[in-house]
Parts: C-alpha cells; sequence; structure tokens
C-alpha cells in the first residue's frame, strides 16, 4: 500500500510539473512575473531592465522593421516612450525575427531604422529567439506592460497599443496609455488584456 501511495504521489508530481512546463510554453499571463534579459540594442551595447535603476515598470513591444501594422505603430511607440519614460514607464522595443526568414529585419537594417526614425528607445535583437516565446508574443507590435513590485516585473497589460493601427487619429481607445496611467495612480489598468494585431513572427 505505501508503495502504492508513492508511485501515485510521484506520478502526480510529473503530470504537475509537466503542465507548469505547458504553461510555461505559454508565456507570460497577467500577474505573473517577468524575469529580466540581456539583448544587444542597436548601438551595439547590452541592455537589461536591471540597466534602468529609477524604473518604475516597463512597455516592452516586440516590433520589428518590415510589418506594416509595426511600421504604422512607430511614431505612436517613439510618443509612447516620450510621454511616459520621464514618468518611469520607457519603452524597450525588441525585434523577434529571425532575419533568415525575413532580411530585412536583419541587425543591421534595425540599426539603419532606428537611425531614420530616431527611435528615443532601446530598439533590442532577439537574435537566438529566446526571450519573445518566454513573454508568449505572437505578433508584432506585441505589447507587455511590467510594473515593479517589491523587487519583481509584475505583468499588468498584454495586447494591443490602441484600438486602431491604420490611422492613429482616428484611435477611440488608447490602451497601453489607460494602463500606464491607471499605473501610474496605483489603480489596476481596467482593460489588462486585448488582441495583438500584426503580423506572425518568422521563426
Amino acid at each position: 500500500m505505501k508503495t502504492i501511495r508513492i508511485l501515485t504521489l510521484f506520478t502526480f508530481s510529473i503530470l504537475l510539473a509537466s503542465f507548469g512546463l505547458m504553461n510555461n510554453k505559454e508565456g507570460y499571463k497577467i500577474g505573473d512575473y517577468a524575469t529580466d534579459f540581456k539583448l544587444k540594442n542597436v548601438d551595439d551595447k547590452m541592455v537589461s531592465l536591471s540597466d534602468f535603476k529609477k524604473a518604475k515598470g516597463f512597455i516592452v513591444i516586440f516590433t520589428c522593421n518590415h510589418c506594416p501594422y509595426s511600421v504604422a505603430y512607430e511614431d505612436r511607440i517613439i510618443d509612447l516612450d516620450k510621454k511616459y519614460k520621464e514618468k518611469g514607464y520607457p519603452v524597450i522595443a525588441i525585434n523577434p525575427n529571425n532575419p533568415a526568414k525575413e532580411p530585412k529585419d536583419s541587425f543591421d537594417l534595425m540599426k539603419v531604422r532606428a537611425k531614420e526614425k530616431g527611435f528615443t528607445f532601446p530598439y533590442l535583437f532577439d537574435d537566438r529567439q529566446k526571450i519573445y516565446p518566454q513573454y508568449g508574443a505572437t505578433r508584432t507590435p506585441h505589447v507587455y506592460l511590467l510594473k515593479k513590485e517589491k523587487g519583481n516585473l509584475v505583468v499588468s497589460y498584454i495586447g494591443a497599443i490602441d484600438d486602431n493601427y491604420k490611422e492613429a487619429s482616428q484611435t477611440k481607445v488608447k490602451y497601453v496609455e489607460d494602463a500606464v496611467d491607471a499605473l501610474l495612480k496605483g489603480e489596476k489598468p481596467l482593460t489588462t488584456e486585448t488582441k495583438a494585431i500584426g503580423c506572425s513572427i518568422k521563426v
């Protein structure tokens, strides 16, 4: 009987571990703790979230050069950084694409694009494609709003930047701005998840 109980507990533990691994593959959920990373920026320097000592959190955006959705949002991403960087929520942009599948998203062309547009934020290259699966990003652009809380980075919003990628002037709901504004007030965002609209990540 004792042997059966031990085997049952062992089997149950294996199932729990497997379930946990499956969940990890799905990426972060609201309320999860995000881990730090170190990726190369377009200035050839390595960047980690821990480098930003005074930050209250981060607007992490998976984006790229070639995707028309990402291109449509570039000015709005710059505006987000300019509006919230000084308030403690800088933008951290990450290109998750494999340049072998999409040459326009090469590191060298990332440098060109960042200079052309005058990016005010780090534009990092997920060259081994290890970070985007950890987050669970599936599109470009795909936003993950992180809030610093007791030494942890809490995932507070996941999804789209706003409700109209085609025309910024026609936007009715600014999801990321509303979420950051709520966090700055010490409140929880009313909307914590939306569907990311964009191009699929090239693996």
